[in-house]
């Protein structure tokens, strides 16, 4: 087991199993079979990082049963420390999510997390307060904030930090979660102030700031106190912003199998080049091509690229100013 004391990354959120259908471009009902695979977007990234050599810990809870049982599995097969990764007995089941495929650009998920999924009861004295405390970079996501007591045990954590660099808020925004995108704002506006940096594609960093546009919604963020401001724009490629420095870069071009897992992994491999103290630019290029690797292959966690994967396709790729 990893000491909790030396962690790069410690992730707090979202875990469950994925079931992908193995017949694409039809509808749910006409799928016959399904493959299963570790998900969940905070799980996914601390899976994305930890093949960039990074050491991982997840935050998070699946109920005692069969499923439950899978995820530690794959947490530990894919290099990630399930040592937080709480087992509830007697309450709801550990949650599955089902998608169908339509490539480039359809991918219509359904969420059974209902009433309740355990991710969203841990509690703030549940937390492991010295991992939190003392890793290089906490990954927390909205998804958290949508009930008690998963919200308060953000705010927990978050107060251990007090603010440290590279406290990190996935803006993560799945309607089906929230009442309304009124709440969702409300919730993450509050949440804003306590971290220092913010991730989120389009969608979600309108829900959070109101702003349709890229670099007003940039804006906004940096206006609410982080110090760095992602923006995946898809097709478009991404814009990050600090308050010194804006940076745009266009996408990697892939042929699409399924998207639902691009995002995850540009978050493991953002972590990892902020760990690696890179440029802005480099950052980003490096974590737009480890979303695209993931954008072409079928699964999600065990689809994530390593470095040298990711190295190898930007090497052979022209940057505007040159080379890295």
């Amino acid at each position: 087991m990893m000491s909790t004391t030396t962690y790069d990354l410690v992730a707090i959120g979202r875990v469950g199993v994925d079931l992908y259908p193995l017949q694409h471009g039809v509808p749910l009902d006409e799928v016959h079979t399904f493959e299963k695979f570790l998900g969940g977007s905070a799980a996914n990234v601390t899976v994305a990082a930890a093949r960039h050599g990074r050491r991982a810990a997840l935050v998070s809870a699946v109920a005692d049963d069969a499923f439950g049982r899978f995820v530690h599995r794959e947490l530990l097969q894919l290099g990630v420390d399930d040592a937080h990764v709480q087992a509830i007995s007697g309450g709801p089941p550990t949650p599955v999510t089902f998608c169908e495929i339509f490539p480039p650009d359809s991918f219509p998920i359904w969420f059974y997390r209902y009433p309740v999924a355990p991710d969203l009861l841990i509690t703030a004295e549940s937390l492991p307060l010295q991992a939190i405390r003392q890793a290089r970079v906490h990954w927390s996501t909205a998804t958290g904030l949508s009930q008690e007591p998963s919200r308060g045990a953000h705010h927990a954590a978050w107060e251990e930090r007090g603010r440290a660099p590279l406290t990190v808020l996935d803006l993560d925004y799945r309607a089906t979660f929230w009442s309304s995108p009124d709440e969702a704002r409300r919730h993450v506006r509050d949440a804003l102030g306590r971290v220092t940096v913010a991730v989120g594609n389009a969608e979600e960093c309108e829900v959070a700031t109101g702003e349709s546009d890229p670099d007003r919604a940039a804006d906004r963020l940096l206006e609410a106190g982080i110090e760095l401001a992602v923006v995946k724009l898809g097709p478009r490629g991404v814009l990050a912003a600090t308050p010194t420095e804006r940076v745009s870069v266009g996408p990697f071009p892939v042929r699409v199998v399924n998207g639902l897992g691009a995002g995850d992994a540009f978050g493991g491999a953002l972590v990892h080049g902020l760990l690696e103290d890179w440029d802005l630019e480099r950052t980003l290029h490096f974590a737009n091509v480890a979303g695209a690797l993931v954008a072409g292959r079928f699964e999600c966690s065990t689809a994530m690229p390593t470095t040298a994967e990711v190295q190898e396709l930007l090497s052979d790729v022209e940057v505007a100013d040159g080379a890295f």
